[in-house]
């Protein structure tokens, strides 16, 4: 969502369907109710106003608590966001990874299904994503290289699935890291303007993702 030079107020955050999405169903089991709701509260706020113009109270005041509640269970507002980072980057690459995609018996079905689970999830998480996406820049330099770690291997999920289409003939040779850079940018993009209340689906937006992919690889690319 576009920001904007007044922060928005807890109130304005809580009411807005923009930052509303299936955020809350990502953390952990084994964190309690009171992490649960902080994390939620935090994705919102960084989503809305910035990591850097989110105070912990605003964290805090999003969930009924007092700004010093927020240490009980989090040293500081970086780990907060490196928790919300370190959670929504490895769910994405589990469900991108998912065992069904491996029974595609073609190339082309292999790739149209890591496409459009990347693109779906990417969609039901859009708030969280969107924050995962945009405010690397606030982690520290340790938390941020094993974020951009993660990022990798789900980048090598793609790349991999690209190079053996192309060994194999089904897909037109081409720039592979171009490709999957696209690929990557349809999926990841959404995030900025995707509502769950929205035309589409997450698995309608994934499917026709999917086939945008298909006519990227089917195409010459160089």
């Amino acid at each position: 969502m576009p920001r904007r030079q007044s922060r928005f107020t807890p109130e304005e955050i809580a009411a807005d369907p923009r930052l509303q999405d299936h955020s809350p169903e990502l953390w952990d089991l084994g964190l309690g109710d009171v992490e649960k709701g902080l994390l939620t509260s935090a994705v919102r706020c960084f989503a809305a106003n910035g990591y850097h113009a989110t105070t912990t109270r605003d964290i805090a005041a999003g969930v009924g608590l007092s700004p010093a509640a927020l240490y009980v269970h989090f040293p500081s507002k970086e780990l907060v966001l490196f928790e919300i980072m370190r959670t929504a980057h490895e769910r994405a690459l589990v469900y991108v990874k998912d065992p069904s995609v491996d029974e595609a018996a073609s190339a082309a079905g292999r790739l149209a299904a890591i496409v459009s689970r990347h693109t779906a999830w990417h969609a039901r998480y859009h708030v969280a994503a969107r924050v995962s996406q945009y405010e690397l820049a606030g982690l520290t330099p340790g938390h941020y290289d094993e974020i951009i770690q993660v990022r990798h291997q789900t980048n090598d999920v793609f790349r991999a699935t690209v190079e053996q289409g192309m060994a194999e003939g089904a897909f037109a040779p081409g720039d592979v890291n171009r490709l999957v850079r696209g690929m990557l940018s349809l999926s990841i993009d959404l995030v900025r303007w995707y509502r769950l209340d929205g035309p589409d689906s997450p698995e309608q937006l994934g499917d026709f993702y999917a086939g945008l992919a298909l006519r990227m690889v089917m195409n010459k690319c160089s």
